[in-house]
């Protein structure tokens, strides 16, 4: 919510004693992240791994392709306005040795740094948001974010889906290749992370 005259002086007028009282941040529910990330099917229909030059902050690519980073990229910031670019990009520049070197950088570049699935697995660690890998399949919870590798090799995120076709857990928002699509596959791969970032309860 936007401060104006108008609502700081509602406040001033509710609140004994004449003092502020500041509109409350609205809760970020995993239900939100997930609906954010499922308006993105349809939209963001093709996959381009093709370095860009972005704005910052804020930067992205045509919504209509994409990585599947930028599943979790778009629905971070839509659901709740969390750019990632720029939190990554501000803790690379205060722990740089902290991160992959694969790349062959010696410095961060926010062009990139988000996009890049190890470099968020680190970033989400780093504030503490690895969760164990679950024995049962069930102990996925909506809003859950997860690391993989595809055919052993390739890194590879999304985000969990609050739908259960069946009753069976497995369904996820992701861009695998052709688009940002919701479908049973968390379990095809190589599962190597999980993480739970900045939702509430």
């Amino acid at each position: 919510m936007q401060l104006t005259r108008r609502t700081v002086l509602a406040a001033l007028l509710a609140v004994p004693g004449g003092a502020v009282a500041f509109p409350a941040r609205p809760r970020r529910t995993a239900a939100a992240l997930v609906a954010t990330a499922r308006r993105q099917v349809g939209v963001t229909t093709g996959y381009d791994r093709n370095y860009t030059q972005l704005h910052y902050p804020g930067g992205d690519v045509p919504r209509d392709r994409g990585v599947c980073t930028d599943v979790l990229i778009r629905a971070y910031r839509d659901a709740f306005g969390l750019d990632l670019q720029a939190l990554v990009h501000a803790d690379m520049q205060r722990a740089f040795a902290a991160y992959p070197r694969r790349w062959g950088l010696k410095h961060p570049d926010a062009n990139i740094d988000h996009r890049r699935v190890p470099n968020l697995a680190v970033f989400f660690s780093r504030q503490g948001a690895r969760l164990p890998l679950p024995r049962d399949p069930n102990g996925w919870q909506a809003g859950d974010i997860y690391t993989c590798l595809i055919r052993g090799t390739i890194p590879h995120t999304g985000i969990i889906s609050d739908r259960r076709p069946g009753g069976r857990p497995g369904c996820v928002i992701e861009n695998v290749g052709a688009g940002v699509h919701e479908q049973m596959a968390l379990f095809d791969y190589t599962l190597t992370g999980r993480f739970r970032w900045a939702l509430d309860g």
